[in-house]
């Protein structure tokens, strides 16, 4: 079964293509050390006993990395291939 969409088949809202060339801005690097600072802030809330935020701020670590996952994945591929040009990249 062929899943692929070939480009000019899917558009993307104008939100989300605003949104989209705004984040392509930021280096991936960005969400490594979002996500390794709040793993490293996380540690230290748990060693002076603020269990909760700890948990609560520790918690965040995968989102950025997801985050930054889509991030590398729209640089690469763009989400709307219409509104790239044949070839074009960031």
């Amino acid at each position: 079964m062929e899943s692929r969409v070939e480009r000019g088949q899917a558009t993307e809202d104008p939100v989300t293509g605003a949104i989209e060339r705004q984040t392509s801005r930021a280096p991936s690097s960005v969400f490594l050390g979002l996500a390794l600072g709040s793993m490293a802030v996380s540690a230290v809330l748990k060693i002076s006993g603020k269990d909760d935020w700890a948990l609560f701020v520790g918690q965040c670590a995968a989102p950025f990395l997801i985050m930054g996952n889509y991030n590398k994945m729209v640089k690469q591929h763009g989400s709307d291939a219409t509104s790239l040009p044949q070839g074009a990249g960031y």
